[in-house]
């Protein structure tokens, strides 16, 4: 089936039809995320199916909002109704979109978010080989390294995080396995904390449920939208660190949830959640390129869906 683009806004919908898997792991290049980006654009209780509806078009109605990333979804957060889609099923990796499971795991085996925590040599070469502001040595509450890892994607934070839990970090990567199971994301695999290894792959329908699920988590909702935080960093120093989705400084978005990614394998991707028109949505970008990236597709998402929101056809009753 060709590509299938769905629109459900304050009861919308358009219903077009559609359908890379990532099987090898390794670390990727030299790559910070924000670092990267910047040089590139010089700047588990299941959850149910996404409910699919009927629609045609109508009138004038644009049914592509002209989105560069290669996949993409956005669902009612509520019902799970879709408002649109974009090679929702096509299996990709992820980047550090990975981490939203890292603290998903974190959170569910209730260690002490106030323990202190070192991070080591260890933790530095599971992180490798993207650049950190965090030294060796650098002692972090739990609850720090959570918040720096889902707001300014700090791979060794993550990678801390994991060689702290009980059994360390191979027995760390197969709860999140199991976790990813336990939702019913079955084309969901990770091999790693950090989100640097092409073996974390999902879907863009698959990640819509891990978003839903990570938002019932205050820690997650709280530190993921952080605009920035000042941390000790090692060498009796500290460092202001920022959120690497620009969006959560924007007054024009109200963000609930959110994390960015980026490999070479995997391109810029986003997750969030948001109010748009009013209504609470989940937003997955996939593989999105080039200066303005999936910065620019939430953006196009968003003006897509408020335009149509007075325009709504659901299961063949206008409305």
């Amino acid at each position: 089936m060709k590509s299938l683009v769905t629109l459900l806004t304050s009861g919308l919908v358009l219903i077009s039809s559609s359908a890379f898997s990532a099987s090898s792991s390794g670390l990727q290049n030299n790559y910070n995320e924000n670092a990267v980006i910047r040089a590139i654009s010089s700047d588990i209780q299941p959850t149910e199916p996404a409910a699919r509806s009927e629609s045609v078009p109508r009138g004038d109605i644009t049914l592509d909002p002209g989105l560069v990333a290669s996949a993409a979804l956005v669902i009612d957060q509520q019902s799970g109704a879709i408002l649109f889609e974009k090679n929702p099923d096509a299996a990709q990796p992820i980047a550090s979109i990975t981490k939203l499971m890292t603290a998903i795991v974190v959170l569910d085996a209730a260690l002490s978010l106030d323990e202190i925590l070192v991070v080591t040599h260890v933790d530095a070469a599971l992180a490798r080989p993207t650049h950190s502001k965090l030294k060796v040595g650098a002692r972090l509450t739990r609850a720090e390294l959570l918040r720096l890892m889902l707001m300014a994607s700090e791979n060794r934070a993550a990678a801390t995080l994991a060689r702290s839990y009980p059994g360390g970090v191979e027995h760390f990567v197969r709860r999140m396995n199991e976790a990813a199971l336990s939702l019913g994301l079955f084309s969901t695999r990770f091999a790693d904390p950090t989100g640097l290894n092409i073996g974390n792959v999902s879907t863009a329908r698959e990640l819509t449920q891990l978003v839903r699920r990570a938002y019932h988590y205050d820690a997650i909702r709280t530190y993921s939208t952080t605009t920035e935080y000042s941390a000790p960093i090692g060498r009796a120093r500290r460092a202001v660190f920022h959120n690497t989705n620009r969006l959560t400084r924007n007054e024009d978005w109200t963000i609930g949830l959110s994390k960015t990614g980026f490999i070479t394998a995997s391109g810029q991707c986003l997750v969030l959640q948001a109010a748009v028109a009013g209504r609470p949505l989940v937003m997955v970008i996939l593989d999105s390129w080039g200066k303005g990236g999936r910065i620019d597709d939430a953006l196009k998402l968003r003006r897509w869906l408020e335009q149509r929101s007075d325009r709504v056809v659901v299961a063949g009753l206008s409305f």
